[in-house]
């Protein structure tokens, strides 16, 4: 388990006619935030820097990286790495735009510019607990859907979806030590009919 955002957000803030604009994502590989790199790029293609920093939390490990992207080194990607893992916060990509106005900002200006948009976006995304889950599809009879989403409620797991056939087949996003419970469990009031997983992924869970 490990804490990382809740959802995607940005921020802008002006320093000295400076334009940065401050993009964060949740992502879970070193390709996917590559990906959203050269995505920020594009979209930002007439800005001078698109400086960033993230870090991974995987099986081999962690990983950090970060670029300055043409600003003087240090004041750009590594000062907001290090508020990545003052923070201890893992999954978090962040890419600054900056779009220069001018007047030079020395290294002590871009720091606190790169830092200070960072943090304003960090605000707005909210820090949440993720723990490695599965998605799954568990299937129940009709007469069940209330109860059994009342226990997924007790239990804070995550209904995404239904999809009503025969049966009806919920799509829910649960840790795996709920979905082996929910496998044993004999006082339940509900019956399932079958537990399909779907594929793992990391999931929610409150702080």
């Amino acid at each position: 388990m490990f804490k990382s955002i809740s959802q995607n957000s940005s921020a802008e803030i002006i320093e000295k006619k400076s334009k940065f604009i401050a993009n964060v994502f949740y992502v879970e590989s070193v390709q996917e935030a590559e990906e959203k790199i050269k995505e920020v790029k594009r979209k930002y293609y007439d800005a001078k820097h698109n400086c960033f920093a993230y870090s991974i939390f995987s099986e081999e490990g962690e990983i950090n990286r970060f670029s300055d992207d043409g600003e003087p080194s240090g004041t750009a990607g590594s000062p907001m790495l290090n508020i990545i893992n003052s923070q201890k916060l893992y999954n978090v990509l962040v890419v600054v735009t900056r779009y220069f106005g001018g007047i030079l900002l020395g290294t002590g200006g871009l720091v606190r510019a790169y830092t200070l948009s960072f943090k304003e976006a960090l605000k707005e995304a909210g820090e949440v607990l993720k723990e490695l889950g599965v998605r799954a599809k568990i299937t129940i009879s009709y007469q069940d859907l209330d109860k059994f989403k009342y226990y997924l409620k007790q239990q804070n797991i995550d209904f995404i979806e239904a999809e009503y056939n025969e049966n009806i087949d919920c799509i829910v996003d649960i840790p795996k030590e709920e979905l082996e419970k929910i496998k044993t469990k004999q006082d339940l009031n509900f019956e399932i009919k079958n537990i399909t997983i779907v594929k793992e992924k990391y999931i929610n869970r409150n702080l």
